[in-house]
């Protein structure tokens, strides 16, 4: 499989046959049934969740011939996976991730045996849609320690009370993985809540300039009833959950270089195409010096997010680790949108050219998956032994 100019070092060129046919076929579904109609979706800030029944059909998750003796995927796979589908459109990228990303790897990593029998079979094919929530309105970066939805128990079912803010998929969704602390003990519990459940209500945010064809939730939950036999009985607190998230950290890095690499394979095609002066733009020095720090950026993102799922891969990926390239590579990808901007010119503030979305949707990376400045505190606490977290 070819990453075009981007894959520099064919980083690619290490993924198995049936991966890299799988990667391609999932590209040409991109191409044909999103391309033509990606601007208008952006624009009008509509999610095409259609799409989910033909992505489904790809079985990108559960195709024999993907699975390894350990019945999991390949976790290259799944970095060029996400690269793939950042490198379209982080919001339909969303669309997918959040259902067979986050919510599956949650049901089965949380979930005992016989929930996980029960739920998991039906999560890639989008039979169950679900999403994850966690953040609220008062509590992002703190909501480890500020959780503030609780769960009551009542004999063999809880009563959940609180609100939950930018959920992905909120509302497409049949049911959502809600993190409330337990009133008896303080401690985080996940539960199964169905979306249509007495007591609870969901608005879509609008106004948003990135992710736009994500819908976003915000979600009330006032004295939900669930049972007992719906709360992922492998989470009692919020260590436990934490530990599941961090199998998902490394795949932020791949997000951060597919939305570069498509940031400079458009302003690349502007370049060519767009005239000055009697000759392409892409002749000028100076739009050139712009390109290749582009590429660079976009190469360094990768490499780094090889990397990273290495570790990944061998079980020694620390927290700092990950910090450290998330920070880094959201922190490239706005200089890399930025300079496919000045490339295009006025033509750059347009969604038609790619580059506007992309600009734009390098806001939500840099801040999602832990800030900037969350990111630096646990690199900084880890190369000084001092922690700079207020208590």
């Amino acid at each position: 499989m070819s990453v075009d100019a981007t894959d520099v070092f064919g980083y690619a060129e290490a993924l198995a046959p049936a991966a890299r046919d799988k990667l391609r076929a999932l590209r040409a579904l991109l191409e044909e049934r999103a391309r033509p109609h990606l601007s208008e979706w952006w624009e009008r800030a509509e999610s095409p969740a259609h799409l989910r029944t033909e992505l489904a059909a790809l079985r990108l998750e559960d195709d024999p011939a993907l699975l390894g003796d350990d019945g999991e995927l390949d976790p290259l796979y799944v970095g060029f996976k996400h690269f793939e589908f950042a490198r379209f459109d982080m919001s339909i990228g969303t669309l997918y991730g959040g259902q067979v990303g986050m919510f599956r790897t949650v049901v089965r990593r949380g979930g005992s045996a016989e929930q996980v029998a029960r739920w998991d079979p039906r999560i890639p094919s989008f039979d169950l849609t679900g999403c994850f929530a966690l953040t609220e309105p008062a509590h992002g970066s703190d909501v480890a320690q500020g959780l503030e939805t609780t769960a009551v128990r009542e004999g063999d079912h809880w009563r959940i009370t609180g609100h939950k803010r930018w959920i992905g998929n909120a509302a497409l969704s049949d049911v959502m993985l809600v993190v409330a602390k337990d009133d008896a003990d303080g401690r985080a519990k996940v539960f199964l809540v169905p979306r249509e459940a007495a007591g609870v209500t969901v608005t879509d945010i609008s106004g948003k300039i990135s992710l736009r064809m994500v819908r976003n939730g915000d979600i009330v939950l006032s004295d939900v009833r669930v049972p007992e036999s719906d709360r992922l009985q492998r989470i009692d607190s919020f260590r436990d959950l934490s530990a599941i998230l961090a199998q998902l950290r490394y795949v932020v890095a791949w997000n951060s270089a597919g939305l570069q690499a498509a940031a400079y394979e458009a302003a690349l095609a502007y370049a060519l195409r767009r005239e000055q002066f009697g000759r392409p733009i892409g002749g000028f020095q100076l739009v050139q010096e712009k390109l290749a720090r582009m590429l660079g950026n976009a190469t360094a993102a990768l490499a780094v997010a090889v990397r990273l799922t290495e570790r990944q891969r061998a079980g020694a990926m620390r927290e700092e680790d990950a910090a450290l390239v998330k920070m880094w590579t959201a922190d490239r990808a706005r200089e890399t949108v930025a300079l496919a901007r000045e490339v295009c010119g006025g033509e750059g503030i347009r969604v038609d050219t790619d580059v506007a979305r992309l600009f734009a949707d390098a806001e939500a990376l840099y801040t999602f998956e832990g800030t900037h400045e969350m990111n630096a505190l646990i690199v900084g606490r880890a190369v000084t032994g001092l922690s700079a977290f207020t208590r």
